[in-house]
């Protein structure tokens, strides 16, 4: 596991017992570390997932054990802390804060989805952190221009005779992997910005003015926390870009593609290495940095393994299996860390009372059951590659489904529902469902709306979300949809037109990888082709619909019919509650016994069949497909000619 930099080589040695199990220091314990050097733990991508093996309590008493014995130690987060399960969204980040202010993090940087409680907030999440949070590119937009950051650029930590400056950064993604409008006023004006630029360069601009600021304070030594990721996707705003393009780091503590980074050495613009490193996700490893007063770093990811005891049976036998292997039992854990060890795991009282009164509340909150799933609803193919931000899934199937079923069972007309894989996040769910269950598939609280379409905003919407199928990148704009199918030539060329945040602007220039778009009838219960000029209903989310979430713009001038109507994990619950006896099997669904033909099968993970994406290049793009629409249409418009939705008695 081990990764080091300039011939730093440390050997400690880590054994823990859960907090449950009484801690017993032996005389010959290792040191955590040499009363020379300073260590820095870090996660990234911790996504409030708080209830697994290791968790804020356990870090707590790491930095404790550290503290005692090491010249320093710091405890840093590289973003997204605050949303991604129900221990998050139930109240909006707040006791995750808490568990953060109780571990004793130093320092913290702003991951996009920090945004997803919209930007009021966030600064108020902010406000209420014990710890600084650092960003040198999220800016105040006055009249239009660049103003001062939001946030400070850096933080220093003065250890002995170190100087130690944290820049942080955040992503430029921000925009369209959180909600555009959360930075935009009442009007539609811009009043904050996160720097970034087409080609990078806003984005290295601003990273090396705080770089040149914290030299300039006398740092000896200069750490990136940033949530920029690795993925190919984020060009040019990717960490090793930046560290490309900068001069006079020395470390760089990433966040944002969920990579397991333990150590790897990057050439910054002066032909100096940098050494970059991300924990992956989920709280599933703690970074751990060592720095020495020589200017030598090293880097690990301190894991953690089960700790097995054979079963006996009352006369003291082993208990074995049908294969003659002894059956065992996890009795406690242990980390892993080839840099690394020195006292038993242990876990802080205080952080894990906050911890675990909290999940204690919202499993209570969210633990009634109201339904069950005979199919295993899926978003994973079997090598554990996630598919729903790249094709069907039949989770995606199932979320477009509780949006049409929503609004039809309000006796209000629907054509058409769309749903973005990005907010689509569980994994395989089957046997009980619960509140609980369907906060697990939708994490964000996004809200239930039906707005009037025309067919060329819904044919841009589509080639929007299809703008990298087939390339085998991943795009949380992909989109699912229910009353609708549509085929993907996913070796067509990408010509979508798109601004400097990531914001659709127009049509592709060079013809549509989108085809063969089909509308499901409900009077004569078969699937026609899309009308450019048609007006449509479509059911969604705030997020896309109204918000520019992943960038679709194109809908700017649809008219709203009903906005804001539920939440979006309670979409999923009312639709649970419309199969017979809460039972969802494979083809049961309610809007199926309603209206027949509609593609409804949920028997595999791959769907059933909605969205086709092609392999082969098509020869020639149909006159029909190449038509564009100009659009937007003036709101009177739309409002003439768009159908009247009127409420079920």
């Amino acid at each position: 596991m081990k990764k080091s930099m300039r011939m730093l080589a440390l050997v400690l040695s880590f054994v823990m017992v859960l907090g449950l199990f009484p801690a017993v220091h032996a005389e010959d314990t290792p040191v955590l570390a040499n009363a020379d050097e300073i260590v820095v733990y870090y996660t990234n991508d911790v996504h409030t997932y708080i209830d697994g093996t290791l968790s804020y309590d356990n870090l707590a008493d790491l930095k404790a054990e550290t503290a005692a014995v090491a010249a320093g130690v710091l405890l840093v987060d590289a973003g997204d802390h605050v949303q991604g399960t129900a221990y998050g969204s139930m109240d909006k980040g707040e006791t995750i804060i808490k568990l953060m202010n109780a571990a004793g993090y130093d320092l913290a940087t702003l991951g996009n989805h920090e945004f997803d409680y919209g930007m009021e907030r966030a600064l108020e999440l902010v406000e209420k952190a014990d710890f600084q949070y650092v960003s040198s590119n999220f800016y105040h937009i006055v009249d239009g221009y660049e103003g001062t950051t939001v946030l400070p650029s850096l933080h220093i930590a003065d250890i002995g005779e170190t100087r130690i400056a944290f820049v942080g950064i955040t992503t430029p993604e921000s925009f369209t992997k959180s909600t555009p409008a959360y930075f935009q006023d009442e009007n539609g004006n811009y009043i904050y910005g996160i720097s970034g630029g087409d080609d990078g360069a806003a984005l290295y601009g601003d990273m090396q003015t705080a770089i040149d600021a914290a030299k300039a304070e006398g740092a000896t030594m200069i750490i990136g926390l940033g949530h920029l990721g690795d993925d190919p996707a984020s060009q040019p705003w990717t960490s090793e870009e930046v560290i490309n393009n900068v001069t006079g780091l020395d470390a760089f503590i990433d966040g944002h593609s969920h990579s397991t980074v333990e150590g790897k050495e990057v050439a910054g613009k002066d032909g100096n290495p940098v050494l970059l490193t991300q924990t992956g996700e989920y709280f599933g490893a703690i970074g751990m940095m060592v720095l020495k007063a020589d200017g030598t770093i090293a880097t690990d990811l301190i894991g953690y393994e089960e700790i097995l005891e054979g079963q006996v049976d009352e006369n003291g036998e082993a208990v074995l299996d049908e294969d003659g292997n002894q059956v065992m039992d996890v009795v406690g854990y242990k980390l892993v860390s080839e840099l690394y060890t020195g006292a038993e795991w242990g876990s802080v009282e205080a952080v894990a009372t906050i911890k675990n009164d909290w999940i204690a509340a919202i499993d209570e909150q969210l633990g009634t059951v109201i339904g069950t799933s005979n199919v295993a609803l899926g978003n994973y193919d079997a090598d554990g590659n996630r598919l729903v931000r790249s094709q069907e899934t039949n989770t995606g199937d199932f979320c477009a489904d509780a949006l049409y079923f929503l609004f039809d069972d309000m006796g209000l007309d629907v054509d058409v529902a769309i749903m973005n894989g990005g907010g689509v996040r569980n994994k395989a769910i089957t046997g009980e469902l619960t509140f609980k269950t369907a906060k697990e598939i939708h994490t964000f609280g996004n809200v239930a709306c039906l707005q009037t379409v025309t067919g060329q905003q819904l044919l841009d919407a589509l080639e929007w979300g299809a703008r990298t199928a087939g390339t085998g990148e991943e795009n949380g704009g992909f989109l699912h949809v229910s009353g609708m199918t549509y085929k993907i030539d996913g070796e067509w060329p990408e010509s979508t037109q798109v601004d400097d945040k990531g914001v659709w602007i127009g049509a592709p220039t060079g013809g549509y990888r989108v085809h063969d778009v089909q509308i499901y009838n409900k009077e004569t219960n078969a699937y026609e082709p899309l009308e450019l000029n048609a007006k449509y209903n479509m059911a969604g989310y705030n997020y896309t619909l109204r918000d520019l979430g992943d960038g679709f713009n194109m809908f700017s001038s649809a008219v709203n019919i009903l906005d804001y109507v539920m939440e979006d994990y309670m979409v999923l619950a009312n639709y649970v509650k419309g199969f017979e006896n809460g039972a969802v099997e494979a083809s049961n669904s309610p809007l199926l016994a309603k209206y027949p033909n509609m593609l409804l099968d949920y028997s595999t993970t791959d769907g059933s069949g909605r969205i086709v994406l092609e392999e082969a290049v098509r020869e020639e793009v149909k006159e029909e497909e190449q038509e564009v629409v100009q659009t937007p249409e003036t709101e009177e418009e739309m409002v003439e000619e768009a159908p009247i939705a009127e409420e079920k008695n």
